[in-house]
């Protein structure tokens, strides 16, 4: 059972979480991968309900249930490419960031792939779920 709904009791700092969302929208960085980061930070956290808002936001998008049915088992599964991966490395590393950070050889990985634009605003995005992830799960959404 939910606790009590942010967004009434704090509008402004909601309407500043989806101004977040819609610079994101924006951003360099594809609609379906940006729902693939979603969901994995998502399963780290043990969001419930930000699993299933943005599992459905993939399939709708055109993401395969195939894929999303081994996302929590990326690094054994041969589904994702190399600049995926490296995207959910950096995934896993920002969001569980008292492990060790984003490390140098995930930071270089990526950088393969990625332009310093599109991983800034990958921490963005990470950065932006983890705290919808914080508050749905305090809430008890």
């Amino acid at each position: 059972m939910s606790r009590f709904n942010i967004q009434q009791l704090q509008p402004d700092a909601y309407a500043a979480m989806f101004a977040l969302e819609k610079y994101l929208a924006t951003s360099l960085i594809s609609p379906v991968i940006q729902e693939l980061v979603r969901i994995r930070a998502s399963q780290i956290n043990g969001c419930h309900f930000c699993i299933g808002m943005h599992t459905n936001s993939a399939l709708k998008q055109g993401e395969t249930e195939q894929r999303l049915s081994e996302l929590a088992t990326w690094k054994e599964s041969s589904l994702f490419s190399e600049r995926e991966q490296a995207i959910l490395a950096v995934t896993e590393e920002v969001t569980l960031i008292t492990d060790q950070g984003l490390s140098e050889e995930t930071y270089q990985l990526v950088k393969q792939f990625s332009s310093t634009a599109e991983i800034a605003q990958l921490i963005m995005l990470i950065s932006t779920i983890n705290a919808w992830n914080r508050m749905a799960i305090s809430m008890r959404a």
